[in-house]
This record gives C-alpha cells, structure tokens and sequence, in this order.
C-alpha cells in the first residue's frame, strides 16, 4: 500500500491538483484498498483540526490584519526610517526591520509579506529599487515572521510533537529569528551598495522622537503577547485573543483610522485565510494517519537508521532532504508528511526536539522565498506585477545567507535553546 500512497499523491501533484486536496485523496485510497474503514475519514478530519492549540491560529491572524489596517504598519515604517537614517539601501533595510517587528504580531509570512509590500512597495520603487530586488527582499524579510514568535508554524508543530511545547518554542525561535532577520539586512544592504540603490532617499529623515511616539502602541504589542505568556497570566490561545482587542482598541480609540466596517472586513478576509489553513491540516491529517496506522514511516525511519550514516551526515540529508521539499510544498504539508519520519530518528539520535523544530522551520522559512513556490515570494511579485522567475539573480542570494544562518544553528544549538532554558521552558 505504500506505493499507491505516495505514488498517487505525487501524480496528483504533478497532475495540479492542490497539495491538501492530493494529501486527502491518496489518504483515502489507502483507506479504502486496505480495508481500514472509509467511515474513520470524517471522524480523522475532524480530530485534525478538533485541537485546542489549533484556535490560536485564525485568531493570530484576526490580529495581524486589525494591524495591518490599523495603519500599524505604516507608523512602524516612519519609526524603522527614523532608525535606519539616509544611506544607501536604507529602504531595503527598512523593509527587512518593519516585517521582522510586524512578526511579533500576525505570526503568519504570506500575511506579513502582504503588509509589508503594501506600505514598502511604492517607496522602493519610487527611490529606484528594481521591482525584482524589492519584491524579494520583501518576501525574504516576510519568512522570518514564522520564526520570530508568536508562529503559526510552531502551533502546527507542537501539535505534531508534543514533547515541544509551545512557550518553549516561542522562546527558541527568537534568536534564530533574530538572526535570520541581520542576516538579511547585510545582504540587502549588500546587494544595494554594490548595485547603487538609492543614492539619496526621496524622502526626508522622520523625527525620531515623533516616530517613536506614534508607532509605540504597535511596537508594544510583542512586548504585551510574550510579555503575558511568559509571566503565565494566559496561554498562547489566549494571547492571541488578547492581542485582537488589544489591536482594536489601538485601531478604534488611539489611532481613530479603524472603522467598524472595516472590522468585519477583516473578519471575513480572515474567516477565508484560516479556512485555507485548516483544511490544509484537515486533509493533510487523513494523510499522516493513512501512513501511521501503515507503518510507512517506520519503515522508512529504520531504512535510513541501517544506513550507517553518522550523526552529521544524517542531519545534513535531513537539510537537504527538506531544503528541495521547500521548493514544492508549503510548510504545513511538509510537517505533515515528513515529521512522522524524522522524529523517530531524532529521537534514536537524542536530539533535542525544540531545537530539532526549530532548524525545520527555518527550512520552512526559506521555502517561503524560494522559487518555483515559495508563497511568500507569490505574494510580493503578484503585488509588485512582476514574474518570480526575474526575482531569482536577488533571492539567490538571500537564500544562501539564510542556509548559512540556519547551519550556524544546526551546529551551534544553544543558539536555539539558551533562551527557553534561561526562562524554564526546557
């Protein structure tokens, strides 16, 4: 049963037919050719998705578009530019600084990349940015919002991994995150100098003072969501839930620029993006189940373990295994279909699996940006009007930075994991 699980998966796939809908439909083949019970189908899709932790999800994104249409974004641009000053590549550094704060809010990267290129877009190409540079360096700058808590990403794979519990997560993917973010901004910064972007910014220097004063109330709400979970008053579900009237009321009373109409805009707007992402966790569940209750997995697990790969050889396939998956498949999938594999072997190697979670979302991250489909990346050049194909002489670079990054984290691990053992998470 194994080959027709994946082998129609992959037809489906290279047929067109949508991952979560491919993931399904092959889970249900394999339930119905082995005799496993069709009627468990409905009672798997709904236990994927039936999960306390998963209602943390369409509420973070309730979040970041009361933000984005609060005009947070905007205000945080004027205090990045403040920041960053007039130099070459400043609006490149700008955009890299402005999603990494607007991470700390939305937790989703196609959402803040939406955000970001709405406010950056017209300014960098208006002081002579290439729409191809712009549109990914945005992109790129958008992965990190996975990292840099609250994440989604982490969310779906605590699920999968209970052992990694979410705060912990939270906590370990700051300094990547970070990380990741400078990274970035060197390159961009790079690529600017050596390209002559943006001689002279069209645009005078904010105040400083001003600008911090106007984008406080947005910058304060990482401090307010982390800050709360951390001192145990409520659970990332819960903060999610807090940060929405939190961004209500900046958007309602402080900033007046949030209009009640526009409130149940966004309801809707994210009524559709969650139900994308929970049917991809429905669908994708029957799939995992269909090769669990198969033993597929574990066949594959042991087939690698036999190999006599050492430690470092088996993590770098790992890496590679999952960089050339990125290229393909979105991050909830690739949780899905490969987790149920590499836990077992982390666990044979005695890997710490809040580390161990957070070098796969970094490879997420960069799937994020990464041609042929990185969603991040389609996001940015449907905004900018621009082919992903013109992006690819910028993003390369982008990507191997980020590689490098994410190896210094694969060999350095306290990278991840200082900071949840300094708070008691681990």
């Amino acid at each position: 049963m194994d080959w027709l699980l994946f082998g129609l998966f992959l037809a489906l796939m290279l047929a067109g037919v949508p991952l979560a809908v491919a993931m399904g439909l092959a889970g249900a083949a394999v339930v119905a050719a082995s005799g496993l019970g069709i009627m468990s189908l409905p009672t798997n899709v709904y236990t994927g998705i039936a999960k306390y932790p998963l209602m943390a999800i369409p509420v973070f994104v309730i979040a970041g578009l009361i933000f984005e249409k609060a005009g947070v974004a905007a205000t945080i641009v004027r205090f990045a530019s403040a920041v960053v000053g007039q130099r070459r590549g400043a609006l490149a550094i700008v955009a890299v600084l402005v999603a990494m704060i607007l991470g700390g809010i939305s937790g989703s990267g196609p959402a803040d990349s939406a955000a970001v290129g709405a406010v950056m877009l017209p300014s960098m190409i208006k002081a002579g940015y290439p729409r191809p540079f712009t549109a990914g360096v945005i992109a790129a700058a958008g992965s990190t919002d996975i990292l840099i808590p609250p994440s989604i990403a982490f969310v779906i794979y605590s699920l999968l991994v209970p052992q990694a519990s979410v705060p912990a997560l939270f906590a370990a993917g700051m300094i990547p995150g970070i990380l990741s973010g400078l990274t970035l901004i060197g390159i961009a910064w790079w690529l600017s100098v050596r390209h002559g972007f943006e001689a002279e910014s069209p645009e005078p220097r904010p105040p400083f003072w001003r600008s911090l004063k106007e984008a406080g109330w947005g910058l304060a709400a990482p401090v307010i969501i982390l800050g709360g979970m951390r001192s145990g008053y409520f659970t990332p579900t819960e903060a999610a839930v807090v940060a929405v009237f939190y961004g209500v009321v900046v958007g309602t009373v402080v900033y007046r620029s949030l209009r009640w109409r526009d409130i149940v805009n966004v309801l809707v707007e994210s009524a559709e993006i969650s139900a994308v992402i929970l049917i991809v966790v429905a669908l994708a569940s029957v799939f995992a189940w269909a090769s669990s209750t198969l033993g597929t997995f574990d066949a594959l697990a042991k087939a690698m373990l036999g190999t006599g790969l050492s430690e470092v050889a088996m993590l770098l396939s790992i890496q590679l295994l999952l960089l050339i998956a990125g290229m393909f498949l979105d991050a909830i999938s690739i949780y899905f279909i490969f987790l149920p594999l590499l836990v077992p072997i982390a666990l044979h190697f005695d890997w710490n699996l809040v580390w161990f979670g957070i070098i796969i979302t970094m490879n997420m991250a960069l799937g994020q940006f990464h041609p042929p489909l990185g969603v991040n990346l389609m996001v940015t050049c449907r905004m900018a009007g621009i082919s992903m194909e013109s992006t690819i002489p910028w993003v390369i670079w982008m990507v191997l930075g980020m590689t490098g990054t994410m190896l210094l984290v694969t060999f350095v691990p306290e990278l991840a994991l200082w900071l949840p053992r300094i708070l008691g998470y681990l």
